[in-house]
């Protein structure tokens, strides 16, 4: 009974901590940076740009627009080889963009990506799980 107790708390302390929790809320402060700078009508290329600068500055380790395997499927970002960071401007995101962000994730092998549209009033990134993990 005790070990399924403790489990049980191991498990609820683990939901409770974000995964990468620090690293996202540079990532998302830099996002929110970049969307202030440029508003919601700029180009894809012309975030991805602003961000890497905002990278650099902050010294955070990142990688840009990195092919990955065979597929031909191209990453905006890859910050310190941990969170897949994906941009997008466009009216709505639409499912396709979550699956296109998981099939990254499977094909990397990695836990989480961030989502993002500029394209909306309010900026609002999304943390996207690998769902190949027990997260």
């Amino acid at each position: 009974m005790k070990t399924l107790q403790k489990t049980t708390e191991s498990k609820i302390q683990r939901k409770r901590e974000f995964l990468y929790g620090e690293l996202t809320y540079k990532i998302n402060g830099i996002l929110f940076e970049a969307y202030k700078e440029l508003g919601q009508f700029a180009r894809e290329k012309q975030y991805a740009d602003v961000i890497e600068k905002k990278l650099k500055d902050k010294a955070i380790n990142f990688a840009r627009e990195i092919t990955i395997g065979n597929s031909g499927n191209v990453l905006d970002f890859l910050i310190d080889d941990k969170i897949i960071l994906e941009l997008k401007a466009k009216p709505f995101l639409i499912r396709e963009h979550y699956d296109q962000i998981k099939r990254y994730l499977h094909e990397t092998n990695l836990r989480l990506g961030i989502l993002v549209n500029f394209r909306t009033s309010f900026l609002n990134p999304k943390r996207v799980l690998n769902p190949n993990f027990d997260n």
